[in-house]
């Protein structure tokens, strides 16, 4: 009776998690996605497979609409659609996600993963966690026939994770700026790549803001650069506060920054800038310094492949052209 009811069900698709634009931000400034091999990944998955005598395992990361494998053992197949996925289920969860047999579950019984290649009956996933509750995807096990999977097990793939979790976060301090925590000048082209390539796909505009702090040099010269340094990170906090969780946000060196404005042309960012010039002006008048800058907004070619290096060369000229004007005003 219970084989009855469970095929009388339909296949579940995966719950979006809630914080779901800072997993894709975080994922995308990795700029891991369609990356050769790497052994320190590999060891891991032929270690765990060995471990557990298991005959697929893969470090899947969740994409927007897909599940691509960083690293994979026994499988053949680079990615699969992440609707169907069961990786997608196991990071809504903090511990492993565990399915002895996927026949007699009515989540994934007629999932075509189960029913066609690579015909799984078990899964067992250990979401891949950073910083803030970040799941950015899982280390799991697949068997083609039901498994048990003690406690102990579920502790031995932890562990297993941990080392994965460990390899991801050496990519992430590549990618991050140490003084401010924004994305550094590659994680920051990373990610914007990433959200180009999804305006472009959903017809989406996108502008990009350069910013440069006018006369930074003057405040380290007469503060000092401890000064300078929480100049830099007040100045971080207020461009995280100002600006929308889909924009992507970054350091691009020194004193210059950059903002990728998602589904925004270039004429509605004028207004955003000067809603943070506001903000701006509102926070520096109880500091010894004050802290103005220079902008160069321009808008994403709808008409070419979407390129972040020919943007940003773009609006940096633009900030500049502003930075003269307001010195041959003055």
């Amino acid at each position: 009776m219970l084989r009855e009811n469970v095929y009388n069900q339909s296949m579940k698709t995966p719950d979006v998690p809630d914080n779901e634009s800072q997993r894709l931000a975080a994922l995308a400034s990795l700029d891991i996605l369609d990356t050769g091999p790497d052994e320190r990944f590999d060891r891991v998955t032929r270690l765990a497979a060995r471990f557990f005598d298991m005959p697929i395992v893969l470090v899947s990361l969740i994409d927007l609409d897909r599940q691509w494998f960083k690293s994979r053992h026994g499988l053949a197949a680079t990615e699969t659609p992440r609707d169907i996925s069961f990786c997608g289920h196991a990071i809504n969860n903090d511990a492993p996600f565990i399915i002895h047999d996927t026949a007699t579950d009515e989540r994934f019984h007629d999932n075509p993963l189960v029913t066609s290649g690579p015909q799984i009956r078990f899964y067992a996933g250990c979401p891949l966690i950073l910083k803030d509750n970040i799941k950015l995807g899982t280390l799991c096990l697949i068997d083609k026939k039901p498994r048990e999977f003690s406690d102990e097990d579920a502790r031995a793939l932890q562990d297993f994770a941990g080392i994965i979790e460990s390899q991801i976060q050496v990519l992430c301090i590549a990618t991050t700026d140490e003084l401010t925590g924004l994305n550094n000048r590659r994680g920051f082209i990373a990610q914007s790549n990433h959200s180009l390539k999804i305006c472009a796909r959903h017809g989406m505009p996108a502008s990009l803001l350069f910013i440069d702090i006018d006369r930074f040099k003057i405040i380290n010269d007469t503060f000092g650069h401890s000064v300078g340094d929480q100049a830099l990170q007040a100045f971080a906090r207020l461009l995280q506060e100002n600006f929308r969780e889909a924009d992507v946000l970054g350091r691009l060196g020194g004193d210059e920054f950059g903002v990728l404005l998602v589904n925004t042309q270039a004429a509605d960012g004028k207004t955003i800038v000067e809603k943070f010039e506001e903000a701006l002006r509102s926070f520096y008048p109880s500091q010894a310094y004050e802290l103005e800058c220079s902008f160069g907004l321009v808008d994403c070619n709808p008409e070419v492949a979407p390129d972040i290096e020919a943007m940003l060369a773009e609006s940096d000229q633009s900030m500049y052209t502003h930075k003269n004007q307001k010195k041959d005003a003055s």
